[in-house]
């Protein structure tokens, strides 16, 4: 399937200045595959996984001069390394954190060469480099396959052109918006890890889909025993769960387990540089920029993929995927998860963005706002909702105390607008900056 990513990377690889590149992100989202394309753009393409060989972590003991270690690597795989025509791949980086330090000499001592690395873990070893890189070393963060991309995967590529040419003055026509919302349904409850996209785009089949993401999270789960010295494997589960039960609302350590606390704010914080979770801070929202007033103690998570998320909550797909008009018990979280992980792809990928909420401080109040987001100098405060119903006061009570001229409510509902507040389709989330100008 292509993917945004695809094109970031190709950017990259003809710049004249061209730095090492780290390609960021959680197991499972495509990092080897992506470069894996990348690496056709070349004459020659070496990889190197450092879990599958592990031998090799000794060229880079001794010394971390780019040539010396060109020179082993080349005999070692039996192919040319030629700067200028050549991908190297450092994979699963993180197990060599020798190799980890080394890339950052490549920008000034081998700058021709084109190197990427990349690894699931790898942001635990860069927490451990204490000013890895400045300057020396760039950076792409992925995530799982959007709801545009799983348009294309599954022959909707017309639809989704569709999507983003339609706006507040013309809205899909009811027929399309209909198919939109049933294939967002699907995308919602598959998620968007694309082993399991590219399973059902050629299959169709849901119950495969299912054992697939439930392969997956066991594997999610092995990786919990690499964290055993920080924290006890079964507080990092426990976590785990917990991040699709409070899915939608303040993230409370208390509700994760019985018992103590202590050390589930270590596996929090562990499942997010892994990638699996991904906060969402209170923010008293009174100005640009929004991260400067955050409360870093208040904030909720999000699952990093729908379909994860549904599995976790006992979902069953194949049941669900072939229903009429069944309705899922949680599709208030579920539609303001996926919201917020289509938000976040919104951003450059060359950053890694923080997500916002606000929630009424005083006593008393449950007025709360699921989103707000910065664009072009603005703020702006998003509503989500999995239907056409529900009211809109704490939107409007926000733009009132902030002085603000325009809300959004992203809802199962067409292209609209309601005075002051615009109204988004859920399926057109990831084009709202376009839409907001």
């Amino acid at each position: 399937m292509e993917r945004k990513v695809y094109s970031k990377l190709k950017d990259w690889a003809v710049q004249k200045t061209r730095k090492p590149l780290l390609l960021r992100g959680a197991r499972q989202v495509g990092k080897t595959y992506a470069v894996r394309m990348l690496g056709k753009e070349f004459d020659n393409f070496v990889e190197i996984n450092f879990e599958e060989n592990r031998e090799v972590a000794v060229f880079f003991s001794s010394s971390l001069t780019p040539q010396n270690i060109v020179e082993q690597l080349a005999q070692y795989t039996g192919q040319s390394i030629v700067p200028g025509k050549t991908l190297l791949f450092l994979d699963e980086i993180q197990s060599c954190p020798d190799a980890l330090r080394s890339i950052r000499f490549f920008y000034e001592k081998m700058p021709d060469l084109a190197v990427i690395a990349a690894g699931s873990l790898l942001e635990f070893t860069l927490s451990e480099i204490p000013s890895f890189g400045v300057g020396r070393i760039s950076s792409i963060f992925m995530y799982p396959v959007t709801f545009f991309e799983f348009l294309d995967a599954t022959d909707n590529r017309l639809l989704r052109t569709a999507i983003q040419n339609a706006g507040f003055g013309n809205p899909l026509a009811q027929p399309l918006h209909n198919k939109a919302m049933k294939l967002l349904r699907t995308y919602m409850i598959l998620g968007g890890l694309p082993e399991v996209i590219d399973n059902y785009s050629r299959t169709g089949d849901a119950l495969v889909s299912q054992r697939m993401i439930d392969e997956l999270i066991l594997t999610f789960r092995d990786d919990f025993a690499k964290y055993k010295t920080r924290v006890a494997t079964e507080k990092i589960d426990a976590t785990f769960n917990s991040l699709a039960f409070q899915a939608g609302s303040k993230f409370i350590y208390n509700a994760v387990g019985e018992g103590s606390t202590t050390g589930f704010s270590t596996a929090l914080d562990l499942l997010t540089k892994a990638g699996l979770a991904l906060k969402v801070f209170h923010s008293s929202c009174r100005g640009i920029p929004l991260k400067a007033q955050i409360k870093p103690n208040k904030f909720k998570v999000l699952p990093f993929d729908t379909g994860v998320y549904q599995r976790l909550m006992g979902l069953d797909i194949p049941a669900y995927l072939v229903a009429d008009d069944i309705e899922l018990v949680n599709k208030g979280a579920i539609a303001e998860i996926f919201a917020g992980l289509m938000l976040l792809q919104t951003f450059p990928s060359h950053i890694k963005p923080d997500s916002f909420y606000w929630q009424r401080e005083e006593k008393g109040s449950n007025a709360e706002v699921d989103y707000v987001i910065e664009h072009n100098g603005r703020v702006f405060p998003i509503e989500v909702k999995a239907s056409k119903r529900g009211s809109m006061q704490s939107l409007q009570l926000f733009l009132k105390e902030r002085d603000l001229k325009t809300g959004i409510r992203i809802a199962g509902e067409q292209f609209s607008t309601y005075q002051n507040i615009k109204v988004i389709p859920l399926y057109a989330v990831e084009n709202i900056r376009e839409l907001l100008g």
